[in-house]
């Protein structure tokens, strides 16, 4: 416990500098402590410290941990999505930040459709065009935002990226600074169900820079929890 606390506070005095570089404060970042292959003890832990936005890359695995902690846990679906997995998950995140397709987004609809509620996602972006990983390039989010904004069940509520693997996180800020123009550029348009609140991009090593290129999201696993 003492290590996570000290961690945590670290992580912590880390992010209300990034935000007050861009004039901002801690309270407008939010960490989502990232928990795959965490045991259902250590989160509980992390939740004890106060933490209560987890995420999750597996939907198998989300799914094997939320009966067994606190109702109040916000939940984030932050991996890849399959559509077929949608009906174990759409009920149980309080955001889907992976949306990568109109088929998913179809998908997640049609689920939250059914039962009566509304599924809020992030679109997800490949911001470095890098073969095999998911999202979609910034060229083709306006024709993927015009597919699915009229979907009456889903709410578009930001944008995601996973930026390049680096030895020096400030070789990433080309990519946030890119997010963050792309971000601004669909929030200054009128879209129906477009609503850009978050902006989700920062992990354990170039969450500062994220930060000070305008995240309000941030994805945080290692520097908290250690190597898994």
């Amino acid at each position: 416990m003492s290590q996570l606390k000290e961690n945590l506070q670290c992580v912590q005095e880390n992010i209300a500098k990034a935000a007050q570089k861009s004039g901002r404060s801690f309270e407008d970042i939010t960490l989502v402590a990232v928990t795959k292959t965490l045991e259902v003890e250590y989160i509980k832990q992390a939740y004890d410290l106060g933490l209560r936005n987890f995420g999750e890359n597996r939907v198998q695995e989300l799914q094997s941990k939320f009966d067994k902690l606190p109702a109040d846990i916000h939940w984030h679906m932050i991996g890849h999505l399959q559509t077929n997995k949608v009906r174990s998950v759409f009920d149980k995140v309080c955001l889907i930040h992976s949306l990568d397709s109109e088929r998913l987004a179809i998908e997640i609809n049609k689920r939250a459709a059914k039962n009566n509620i509304f599924s809020n996602i992030l679109i997800e972006i490949n911001i470095a065009e890098e073969d095999g990983k998911n999202g979609i390039f910034i060229q083709n989010t306006p024709t993927l935002i015009e597919q699915i904004q009229y979907l009456s069940n889903i709410r578009i509520l930001g944008l995601m990226c996973v930026a390049p693997f680096v030895e020096k996180a400030e070789q990433n800020r080309i990519y946030f600074e890119k997010m963050r123009k792309l971000f601004l550029d669909i929030k200054g348009k009128q879209r129906h169900n477009v609503d850009m609140r978050f902006l989700s991009m920062g992990m354990s090593g170039d969450y500062e820079i994220a930060i000070e290129e305008g995240a309000n999201i941030v994805r945080i696993g290692t520097v908290l929890f250690g190597s898994r």
